[in-house]
């Protein structure tokens, strides 16, 4: 890995093409939602049926459509970004997509992006280039093989153990008793998943990325074996974050499921691919620094949302009530959503995230 007190100032062709592909990913994804948003409304007045109450008008409107082929664009140049740069120079770069999404709602749907939002669109990128400039090379791998030493290692092992331990005791235990009450349990399920998805991901990019380029890592059982964990973790991942969802307020869930994720995935990354190995102490400070701005950023312009949907007559439930606690609350989230908004706004407003 090239690395050293430079601690990756000078970027690699690598790390500049994945930091291309993770800023077209949030690019179209951020557009994806204003775009399927739209096309939900469409469809929820040419019907009568909104998708919130069991209507699928939306599969005949050609705009949702194309919100959905963005968001798959968008998502398969977040897959080729880890197979050129790190996970900790990646992950971070999708907060981009949350002011992509913000500004395009304040212009062609009428959400009003508040001087909160603004600051917290101007912490993800202050946030995000620190992390550019201070981003380790990405170690370059011959074969998936390598690969999957990194991953036999008995630390990444740990870590895989930890996980998975974590996410059955909150599957069969905790789940069924305070999953509906309390957003942090389908959340931590959602976010230590991802974090070895992430991972999994990586891996299978890079077995494609070489095969691509004529060193063929089909033949590989690890390829396969890699191919498989990213198919299970990803659909447990979206059976739990589909959970959150539908329980809990979106405004609460992305913001907290965002921090869970990152920090997680940024953590997978540096105990597997050793991201930090030859990068001077200031370089790996300047880039926890720059992840804190853009995850504080992040729950800022979320917050800021939520907050400015609550009349001030019902101030008692704003965000910045004492209680994080109740906050969290399952049925108070939904009290205070079905008292200030109409059906089929809530129905828009889940299906966004979809």
């Amino acid at each position: 890995m090239e690395g050293g007190g430079g601690g990756g100032q000078e970027l690699s062709t690598d790390n500049v093409k994945g930091i291309v592909l993770a800023l077209l990913s949030s690019g179209f994804i951020g557009a994806s939602f204003i775009i399927k948003k739209k096309g939900l409304r469409r469809a929820a007045v040419a019907s009568g049926i909104r998708a919130g109450v069991g209507g699928y008008s939306y599969l005949l409107e050609p705009l949702w459509w194309v919100g959905m082929i963005t968001m798959i664009v968008g998502e398969v140049a977040n897959f080729v970004a880890y197979a050129f740069a790190p996970a900790v120079l990646v992950t971070p770069l999708g907060a981009l997509s949350i002011i992509v999404s913000a500004v395009l709602a304040h212009f062609i749907l009428n959400e009003r992006l508040h001087a909160l939002g603004v600051l917290g669109c101007v912490m993800c990128i202050a946030g995000s280039v620190v992390i550019v400039i201070h981003a380790p090379q990405e170690q370059e791998i011959t074969s998936v093989r390598e690969i999957w030493n990194m991953a036999i290692q008995p630390a990444f092992l740990l870590y895989v153990a930890s996980v998975i331990v974590v996410v059955f005791v909150l599957v069969f235990h905790f789940s069924p008793l305070y999953g509906q009450s309390n957003v942090l349990i389908y959340t931590a399920i959602c976010s230590l998943m991802g974090s070895l998805s992430v991972m999994s991901v990586k891996a299978l990019g890079t077995s494609l990325k070489l095969t691509f380029e004529g060193t063929n890592q089909l033949v590989y059982p690890e390829t396969w074996f890699f191919m498989l964990v990213v198919a299970t973790c990803v659909l447990t991942q979206m059976n739990y974050l589909n959970k959150a969802l539908d329980t809990f307020n979106t405004a609460i869930v992305s913001p907290i499921y965002y921090v869970m994720f990152t920090t997680l995935t940024i953590l997978a990354s540096v105990i597997m691919f050793k991201d930090w190995s030859g990068q001077s102490l200031g370089s790996i400070t300047s880039e926890i620094c720059g992840l804190i701005v853009v995850l504080s950023g992040t729950i800022l312009l979320h917050v800021t949302k939520d907050y400015e949907r609550i009349p001030q007559s019902r101030s008692i439930y704003a965000p910045l009530s004492p209680s994080l606690t109740t906050r969290l609350n399952g049925d108070l989230l939904k009290h205070v959503e079905d008292g200030r908004n109409s059906d089929e706004e809530k129905a828009l407003r889940r299906q966004e995230m979809y």
